[in-house]
């Protein structure tokens, strides 16, 4: 599977991208059918201690599968948009199966 990330206006460090394509290949083990993803990592304006923004994009055979995520970590907004993408596979998964 293909994992594009980018990041707007910084620039991610090895560990958080190897992170990112770890939890992101998870999601191809519970779908053959995932053909790439793209990942686009966010700084919010706001002065809030939640600003970091994960986008995440799944593509399937004829779908696109969309989360964004608002955290405190890239990592934990990661998590959270990755089990919301993770509740959306299984869905489809059940809704072609019958």
């Amino acid at each position: 599977m293909k994992v594009n990330i980018n990041a707007v206006h910084f620039k991610t460090d090895n560990k958080l991208e190897q992170f990112i394509e770890k939890k992101v290949g998870k999601l191809s083990g519970l779908y053959e059918g995932v053909i790439g993803s793209d990942i686009t990592l966010k700084l919010d304006k706001a002065e809030t201690k939640e600003n970091k923004i994960a986008e995440i994009r799944i593509q399937i055979p004829g779908y696109d599968l969309y989360a964004k995520k608002q955290s405190s970590t890239f990592e934990e907004a990661t998590d959270t948009a990755l089990s919301a993408l993770k509740k959306q596979l299984e869905k489809h998964k059940r809704k072609f199966k019958k």
